[in-house]
């Protein structure tokens, strides 16, 4: 099967997983079928989503290092690999709390308990019903912290965000940021636990090219460490890893 170039697909968005998850929400979708790929990126772009094909496991390897996806869409029969063996490295490297829906045509029993066994959060048999795979994705958003029903985003103690008022607290007291700290902080606390690049901070953060030669991430990085004391002694840490970019993760 021919491969898909990259691509992405962002509409306007309707009423559905975006109203409450907010409008940054980014599926990557692994799919070397290109009419299939074309159909899932509409459906998931129509619900607000921006969504980022991969038309292999190397690509998808690649530029997730300078990429951010916020969960992944994945069938299993890839031309250079198996969606299997794609899972595993993602929960072997620094990527294992991404959520990770598979939908594929193998629907035996032992595929789907070895999926599940290797650490996906969900698996979906070809051809999806575009409600059902939409609603998938919505409620594993949720169970990933990634759908947020309310205004604050969840008491991480002893951090508090606050979406709507943009403040956060800690052990009850607001610490004063910069719009750009704010938005980098959510940005770290939405997906904490992973290792992300500062290609993916400048694009989502700062809406720039990663590609952009800049020390303006290490600097707001070293700024939000200091306010948020992110330096375990509150039992959260953010860290450089090396050659890769940042994770922030409870200490």
């Amino acid at each position: 099967m021919s491969a898909l170039s990259s691509t992405e697909a962002s509409l306007s968005p309707e009423p559905s997983i975006s109203d409450a998850a907010g409008s940054d929400r980014v599926v990557g979708l692994l799919e070397d079928d290109p009419d299939q790929a074309r159909l899932f990126a509409h459906w998931l772009a129509s619900s607000g989503l921006t969504c980022r094909s991969y038309g292999n496991g190397s690509d998808f390897r690649r530029r997730l290092g300078v990429e951010s996806i916020d969960l992944l869409v994945l069938d299993w029969n890839l031309p250079d690999e198996t969606g299997l063996e794609v899972l595993q490295w993602l929960r072997d490297s620094g990527h294992a709390r991404l959520p990770v829906i598979f939908v594929t045509a193998r629907n035996d029993e032992q595929d789907i308990v070895d999926a599940l066994r290797a650490g996906a959060d969900d698996y979906l048999t070809k051809p999806p019903r575009q409600a059902e795979m939409l609603a998938r994705v919505a409620a594993l958003m949720r169970r990933s912290g990634l759908h947020d029903e309310t205004p604050v985003l969840e008491e991480l103690s002893p951090y508090l965000i606050d979406v709507t008022r943009r403040r956060v607290e800690l052990a009850g007291s607001e610490v004063e940021l910069t719009d750009r700290e704010f938005d980098l902080a959510l940005f770290l606390f939405r997906r904490r636990g992973r290792v992300i690049s500062r290609e993916a901070l400048l694009e989502s953060v700062w809406k720039i090219s990663g590609s952009v030669p800049t020390r303006t991430v290490d600097t707001h990085i070293s700024r939000l460490r200091k306010k948020l004391m992110l330096n375990g002694e509150n039992g959260w840490r953010l860290n450089a890893v090396y050659q890769h970019g940042y994770r922030l993760e409870q200490s």
